[in-house]
């Protein structure tokens, strides 16, 4: 079975992170895969996807991503294919839209990666998007928030199942990642507490949040920030303003996450919307304690397992940081629940989902 992969960039984030992990799992699997890619930039995980597949990775332009004429590009090479699988806006519409145009008789698959998105508010970019979700297949989302908010906005539940994201978990369990000591802070003292959140710095992930949080904690509680985006020279900005230099630190982008996620104390990811939260179960595969926003998306993973605060409460935030490192016994039941959690989101388990998918809609 050939299939094509397309997504709009290989930067940085969860849908990107998860078309490098999962497309040389799929060719294991016996499928032939491509990938065609909206944004042609050098990034970490194209530099990975194009070392770890045998199949071929293909950049349409370097200029901007809504261009309407990369449907013209896109459509020549969707050709041949037994199944389309799509991830992210605009590569959405320009496939659905090259389909058309193009007369092509493949059924196209989306993952629905998100619990929202500015065109949901637009009362024209609706009908579109009903327009162009109906030519879809199948939709697979990534948790039930994410099936529940697109079903609202579409009218229906059709064509749509909750797939949930995966991780390689043997990548965050290897005992060989585990480090007893990293210096990461000139300052560093062996007793620090150290916190970390791996995303994008975009207005959904709220860095803000986290790091006015630093104000009521001790300051042997230090922060790292893994990740770039539009909105991280404001965060490195709010950072100097409250004189927290010496306990925050950016990393930027990173290939070894799962060093810097079991050589931290705390992981967090403070959301003010998510489909899923991949970060979140790369900590807990690493048998660490997760604090997440009380959000639709993070809560069906993390409730009952890891802690959940008030979404934009810093104080909250604090307080419950607080108490896991004010208790030992607490933080060591909250990691070993995170661990056990982690175990229910195998990457290979949504591979073999997808897969059965893909032999039941091909034409």
């Amino acid at each position: 079975m050939k299939v094509l992969h397309i997504i709009t960039s290989l930067s940085t984030g969860g849908a990107e992170r998860l078309i490098v992990d999962s497309v040389p799992i799929y060719q294991k699997k016996g499928c032939k895969v491509d990938v065609l890619v909206l944004k042609d930039e050098n990034s970490i995980f194209r530099s990975q996807l194009e070392k770890e597949s045998n199949g071929k990775v293909t950049f349409l332009s370097d200029k901007s991503i809504y261009n309407p004429f990369l449907v013209l590009k896109m459509g020549r090479l969707m050709k041949g294919y037994d199944v389309i699988h799509v991830h992210l806006f605009p590569a959405l519409y320009w496939a659905v839209f090259a389909k058309i145009l193009y007369f092509i008789n493949v059924p196209i698959i989306y993952t629905e990666h998100s619990t929202d998105n500015n065109r949901r508010h637009s009362k024209v970019f609706k009908v579109i998007d009903r327009f162009v979700y109906r030519r879809l297949s199948f939709i697979g989302c990534i948790s039930n928030a994410t099936l529940d908010n697109l079903a609202e906005h579409l009218g229906n539940h059709q064509k749509m199942k909750v797939i949930n994201n995966g991780i390689d978990i043997s990548k965050f369990t290897d005992k060989s990642f585990r480090a007893n000591t990293v210096q990461f802070f000139d300052n560093q003292d062996s007793n620090d507490k150290i916190l970390i959140q791996v995303s994008s710095f975009r207005v959904q992930k709220d860095h803000e949040t986290l790091i006015n949080s630093l104000l009521f904690l001790p300051k042997f509680v230090k922060l790292l920030l893994v990740g770039e985006g539009p909105l991280k020279e404001s965060r490195v900005a709010q950072v100097k303003k409250l004189k927290l230099e010496e306990r925050v630190l950016f990393l930027g982008l990173r290939s070894d996450i799962s060093s810097l996620l079991n050589a931290s104390d705390i992981v967090v990811l403070s959301s003010k919307n998510e489909g899923f939260g991949l970060a979140i179960v790369e900590g807990m595969a690493c048998k660490k304690p997760v604090l997440a926003s009380n959000i639709k998306g993070l809560n069906e993973i993390v409730a009952g397992h890891g802690i959940l605060f008030e979404r934009g409460n810093e104080k909250d935030l604090a307080m419950r940081i607080l108490e896991l490192i004010n208790d030992k016994n607490h933080y060591d039941s909250i990691a070993e629940k995170c661990y056990k959690r982690a175990m229910d989101f195998s990457i290979e388990i949504m591979v073999d989902k997808y897969i059965f998918v893909y032999e039941n809609e091909k034409r």
